[in-house]
């Protein structure tokens, strides 16, 4: 109330209506134009789950000779000038090998090669090529079959051999940390000295880094399992330098995704492996190795079946063709002369007495599947004189050469068990028939098998047809393109056939969320473009 008696003067809000009529216009466009971009859904973010080859970001790479020469002093800053090599030599031998089933092109060569000698200088060196767009190739020991480090792209290539040292050893958790370039041999020499060994056993000179990029097995496969067994943690450096350690050292996780078996397989193409640490077993007490011949690859596969069966405890079951075996003869690769007929190699592990027990069990076996002969040593030294036949194999096959310019394509596929005999002598009569030499050799247990073919330039269409169909009819027999030897270059065609398309679309989305500039181990494993006219055979 005011003073006097007179009534309060009450301010009321002032209300302004609004029309279209006095609406500025651009007021009423800017809200349409908002309305009409909020309700449209954002075309910056991919929203597949997968990616095909049609929507897959292309490479786009700077392998100028300017921005090369400059990452050149970049890394003499970090490794030293002693540590990047030009020379031409090197560059060679970064770029392919006799063994290998995939010829380089000329073109196919690293401008330089870089060898680093921690995880530190590995992260360093992958910063530059991300931010200077470089391709980069790793390589570990150089022994792979199906083109893994040729260099498609040129760039830069990481050699690891200066990375070769065995950082730790945890005998009573059974594990041990190494770098990439200690040899699988090497480590189980010194795991021998504290009664320990690493059972993967691929062919010799293969280091970890390439065992881990490949998934590879061996001949001890069918006992204790692949690569991917065997692998507890990995340190590993992305494509844009970050490092990243997949787990820790238990022997079972169920801490988020498996990272680890992500980047076993993955030949490079995901991130560059510094460190892993591998599970190790105790060495067997005894080991003993029987021979047995058969008339036929049937037979054979009918022994192998019923010890299977009987649950025989065998450490390795390895087959060798007739063919292969009188390549070994003629290549004079062991000291003794062998039986030229299907050959089964049989490894016994375990105490003394139980190994007595398995070679009776499977002698009998043997003979009553049609076995020709049995023979089992009678000591250490014999174990490895009928052991070598088998990890003779390539090289005698190489032995067989008629000039400089023959080559040799070693490859393998992998079936369901019941199934490898039929598709060994399918194999065998279409080598046959096309006039090629050839020694067959394969992991029985596991329905996993090689061929070693010999070609020259001339022949190289026929074994390029062989090699097609003896992969086709895997996958028809509802097996894997690749047992052990990996994808690489060579096989990366015949995945969607295997897997399906959707798969392989799958493995580019995963690719690019790690690799976006395509950086690492270029064309390997899935596609990035697509394939020239002729490149893909047909199915």
């Amino acid at each position: 109330m005011r003073e006097g008696g007179g009534k309060a003067n009450v301010q009321r809000p002032i209300v302004r209506k609004y029309t279209t009529e006095n609406t500025p216009t651009a007021v009423i466009v800017t809200a349409i134009g908002c309305y009409y971009l909020g309700s449209l859904r954002p075309t910056a973010l991919p929203d597949s789950s997968t990616t095909t080859l049609h929507e897959a970001q292309k490479p786009r790479h700077q392998t100028s000779a300017t921005n090369l020469q400059a990452a050149w002093a970049d890394f003499v800053e970090i490794v030293g000038k002693e540590n990047v090599s030009t020379d031409k030599i090197d560059l060679e031998e970064h770029s392919g090998s006799d063994w290998s089933s995939y010829t380089a092109k000329p073109n196919e060569k690293p401008f330089l090669v870089v060898f680093p000698s921690t995880t530190e200088e590995v992260s360093r060196i992958m910063k530059i090529c991300h931010d200077r767009r470089i391709p980069v190739t790793p390589y570990s020991g150089g022994t792979s079959l199906e083109g893994h480090f040729s260099p498609t792209r040129g760039g830069v290539c990481v050699d690891f051999r200066r990375m070769g040292e065995i950082l730790a050893l945890h005998e009573r958790d059974l594990d041990v940390v190494v770098q990439p370039a200690v040899g699988w041999e090497d480590l189980n020499e010194e795991l021998a000295k504290h009664g320990l060994f690493f059972p993967p056993d691929p062919g010799p000179g293969a280091q970890i880094g390439g065992m881990v990029g490949t998934g590879c097995s061996g001949t001890n496969a069918y006992r204790y399992g692949t690569m991917r067994e065997w692998v507890l943690s990995l340190t590993v450096v992305l494509a844009d330098g970050t490092v990243i350690k997949t787990r820790q050292r238990p022997r079972k996780s169920s801490a988020g995704y498996d990272l680890t078996k992500l980047f076993i397989g993955s030949e490079g193409t995901l991130g560059l492996v510094t460190e892993a640490t591998l599970k190790v077993t105790p060495k067997p007490k005894s080991e003993s190795v029987a021979v047995a011949a058969f008339p036929s690859i049937h037979a054979a596969a009918e022994c192998v079946s019923k010890v299977v069966g009987e649950g025989v405890q065998v450490a390795g079951v390895e087959i060798l063709d007739d063919v292969q075996m009188k390549c070994i003869n003629d290549a004079k690769a062991t000291r003794r002369t062998w039986k030229e007929a299907p050959t089964i190699f049989f490894k016994f592990t375990g105490t003394p007495a139980g190994i007595k027990e398995q070679i009776k069990i499977v002698q009998k076996i043997a003979k009553d599947t049609k076995g020709q002969s049995f023979e089992f040593a009678q000591g250490e030294d014999e174990n490895r004189e009928l052991w070598s036949a088998r990890k003779e194999a390539l090289w005698s096959v190489l032995a067989m050469r008629r000039n400089d310019s023959d080559r040799v394509w070693t490859t393998d596929v992998a079936v369901p068990i019941s199934k490898l005999p039929d598709i060994i002598e399918a194999t065998k009569e279409d080598i046959t028939n096309n006039g090629l030499l050839a020694g067959i050799c394969g992991h029985v247990g596991d329905g996993n098998f090689h061929t070693i073919l010999l070609f020259n330039d001339s022949e190289r269409v026929v074994a390029e047809e062989v090699v097609h169909r003896m992969v086709k009819r895997a996958v028809e027999m509802e097996g894997t393109v690749t047992g052990e030897h990996g994808v690489g270059l060579i096989k990366r065609d015949y995945l969607p056939h295997e897997l399906g398309d959707s798969t392989v679309d799958t493995m580019r989305k995963i690719k690019q969320a790690l690799d976006p500039l395509s950086l690492l181990n270029c064309d390997k494993v899935v596609r990035m473009e697509s394939p020239k006219a002729g490149e893909v055979k047909k199915w």
